[in-house]
């Protein structure tokens, strides 16, 4: 239902928008610091000073303030100002898009969650479980109970395993190659061995079909559970080498596909993507629950011992998992292509300008799941006529 006139609406908006990005700004800086978003209030981070109501009006204080504190006059980083004007223009482009409520309240926590996600992955090279599981949830909880942003749950919850799955195996594949065929270190009980022994059952048993009734496609999650369940009783590491699973799992649908052709071969694949998924979320569930803390700290960013290079975290699978039951899988991966085309530019301008590329893949997901929200369909259509395919 509309609730107000359309200027109305993206005048408040916006505001709103720059109220909720100043509170982004807290949990930007906060929440890998390990500290509450709500206590103790703002202050200059130089000299402590508190900052009273009229030094937080959001983007009008820092400009009247010259960009510096009132009490030090230490500069303040125009990055404050440059979040809360950001949010404030993206609520007020979702207001003009899809002024409709509730949908257009979930649309702005959809916002606000990647922004906070974006700069905090650029900081610190980490994605917030709490963010990333909560974005997850939201969508998820929308779809069962307004059939929004997804109609129905179903359809988000295989759409959050399949978008985790794809980017859990680009991490695979990409460090099984980056590795030259190395395995990938094994963690007890459960790690990318599990999920990338859920991804060759998952892609036999799509391949395979159904056996009374009951769709194939989930051996994958019930090997992953085994092996997870194995290793915790024995404290060992279970699996296999990430060669033969990852290997099997990528033939597995082209033989599907010899075999039955393409119908056989995308149920193989949605099996392997689903398994995978499913897997590789629940085990980020199970470590959160071990470390519930996201505070980040040097650990996080500690090399191997034995010198394995990962390309890709898993919060970055959390969150393909998180647009993925937001946007649905055919939408999310039009996101993806994005990101990619993203990478690709802005990678380019970041290394001419400070001659490295150092952003890593979060914003870029960020950056093509919210184009692909609004505008996924129209980009899978313009597509599908360019190759002629409709």
């Amino acid at each position: 239902m509309d609730v107000l006139p359309l200027p109305l609406l993206a005048v408040f908006a916006f505001v709103l928008g720059t109220l909720i990005g100043s509170f982004l700004n807290v949990v930007i800086y906060r929440v890998p610091a390990g500290v509450s978003v709500v206590f103790p209030r703002s202050r200059c981070p130089k000299c402590g000073h508190v900052l009273s109501a009229g030094e937080l009006i959001p983007i009008v204080s820092w400009a009247v303030q010259g960009g510096k504190c009132r009490n030090c006059k230490a500069p303040i980083s125009p990055r404050y100002a440059l979040v809360e004007g950001l949010t404030g223009l993206l609520f007020l482009g979702a207001a003009l898009l899809r002024p409709v409520f509730p949908d257009l309240l979930f649309i702005w926590a959809f916002i606000a969650l990647l922004i906070a996600l974006s700069f905090i992955d650029f900081d610190t090279k980490t994605l917030p479980n709490s963010l990333n599981f909560g974005g997850l949830a939201l969508g998820l909880v929308g779809a069962a109970a307004l059939a929004y942003p997804l109609p129905d749950f179903s359809q988000a919850l295989d759409a959050a395993f399949m978008g985790a799955g794809t980017i859990a195996l680009f991490a695979g594949f990409g460090g099984l190659i980056y590795n030259k065929f190395r395995n990938s270190p094994a963690a007890i009980p459960v790690g990318q061995h599990q999920v990338h022994l859920a991804a060759m059952f998952g892609a036999i048993g799509g391949m395979v079909g159904t056996v009374g009734g009951v769709w194939l496609g989930m051996l994958g999650i019930l090997a992953g559970v085994l092996s997870w369940m194995l290793s915790a009783r024995t404290g060992k590491p279970s699996g296999l080498h990430d060669a033969i699973t990852l290997g099997i799992a990528a033939v597995t649908p082209f033989i599907a596909w010899a075999m039955g052709g393409g119908g056989l071969a995308l149920e193989s694949a949605r099996g392997m993507l689903i398994s995978t998924g499913a897997i590789a979320l629940a085990a980020m569930i199970y470590w959160w629950i071990r470390n519930p803390s996201d505070k980040v700290t040097e650990e996080d960013h500690a090399e191997d011992p034995g010198g394995y290079v990962t390309v890709m975290g898993y919060g970055d699978v959390v969150l393909a998992g998180f647009l993925g039951a937001w946007l649905g899988f055919a939408n999310f991966g039009a996101g993806i292509f994005l990101a990619v085309f993203a990478g690709a530019i802005l990678g380019l301008i970041a290394k001419r300008i400070t001659g490295e590329s150092t952003i890593p893949f979060g914003p870029y997901l960020a950056i093509g799941g919210l184009v692909a929200f609004f505008y996924g369909e129209a980009l899978i259509g313009w597509y599908l006529g360019y190759i002629g395919a409709q």
